[in-house]
């Protein structure tokens, strides 16, 4: 008996220790626990090679501007600081300044602006330093300009009983490309092939009539999320835990129909066996944890829905400025050179 019950505390300190399960009435094994002496019998030190036994990196999917990875083998602490590092302090190129020398449309000249620096600029920031404080002027290695020049005119051979803008007016309309990029000093002989323009054509900036005009210069610089939302490199960068379903008995037939009901598809199959239907767990990754069991009294305890705690699926979606890839080892280099930095601190600072 002291042996069973030996071996049902270390499964029980397993699954608290690996598992954060999902009851009906609220979440178990929360709490961090990736420190010493937290469960007994357990060496928890951190230890720098089983560490690296235990930690992967898998790509998922890898399309041009979304990438979906696992992170396996890391703690919730080291997953957030990607996450927030991507958001707020991967640094970008958007538009600071706005010289307006001409604005007869509606749209007031600090809205304008302020839609000028939401759009996303395809210009590596790598290549660029940052602006230094208090400088009007900028130059070659810290500016971007672009100028916005469109005026609209009547399109004398419109059909004269037509209502529609787009026949009756030339350049109503103000996108994104009509932006164009103007080099600074030697900025030509800096960059020969390069294309700096904004990441998207089609983005509606505002709309014209016969005799209004636009006419306005941009400095673009380089800066970080934490300063303003248009220099964050990302549209979402999310992570979640991989979850974890395990069926604690067989479940059959019509138990089984509305079991493959209460997840998401392609969660739960229904096998035939022996001319039973039988459910098993297909893919618990695709399941979203909407919690559907605990609705149904006969089911909600022959199913355990758990995470698993150390295996972060991460889903970064770039705006464009640069692929998702490039992002997420920007973020491992600024992760490092806080650590660098932090690292200095300590040996700098005499101990008491």
């Amino acid at each position: 008996a002291p042996r069973i019950a030996a071996m049902a505390a270390r499964r029980s300190a397993d699954e608290m220790r690996d598992r954060v399960v999902l009851g009906e009435f609220g979440v178990r094994n929360v709490h961090t626990t990736d420190f010493p002496g937290n469960y007994p019998g357990y060496e928890d030190a951190w230890d720098q090679r089983r560490f690296e036994e235990a930690f992967r990196v898998d790509v998922i999917r890898e399309e041009e501007d979304t990438l979906e990875f696992d992170m396996v083998g890391i703690d919730a602490a080291i997953a957030n600081a990607f996450r927030r590092i991507l958001l707020a302090e991967v640094p970008t190129m958007a538009v600071e300044k706005v010289f307006v020398y001409n604005n007869t449309s509606i749209v007031q000249d600090e809205i304008l602006a302020h839609r000028l620096g939401l759009i996303p600029i395809r210009a590596d920031p790598r290549l660029f330093e940052y602006r230094n404080q208090g400088d009007q002027e900028g130059t070659e290695i810290d500016t971007l300009q672009f100028q916005l020049k469109i005026k609209c005119k009547r399109n004398p051979q419109a059909a004269k009983e037509s209502s529609d803008p787009d026949e009756l007016y030339f350049n109503h309309k103000v996108y994104s490309k009509h932006m164009t990029w103007v080099p600074l000093g030697n900025q030509t002989d800096l960059f020969p092939d390069a294309d700096f323009r904004p990441v998207h054509d089609d983005i509606l900036i505002a709309l014209l009539r016969p005799g209004q005009e636009i006419d306005v210069l941009m400095h673009c610089v380089k800066g970080i999320g934490k300063d303003h939302a248009k220099f964050s490199p990302v549209a979402t960068a999310s992570y979640r835990l991989l979850p974890d379903i395990t069926l604690l008995q067989p479940v059959e037939d019509e138990a089984a129909e509305t079991l493959q009901k209460c997840f998401s598809p392609g969660v739960i199959e229904i096998q035939n066996i022996n001319g039973k239907k039988v459910a098993r767990v297909a893919n618990a990754r695709l399941d979203t944890f909407s919690r559907e069991v605990f609705r149904h009294e006969g089911l909600k305890n022959l199913v355990r829905l758990a995470r698993v705690r150390n295996h972060y699926i991460f889903s970064v979606e770039s705006t464009g400025i640069l692929p998702p890839d490039v992002l997420v080892s920007e973020a491992i280099k600024i992760l490092m050179g806080k650590c660098q930095r932090f690292l200095n601190e300590l040996d700098s600072v005499p101990m008491e």
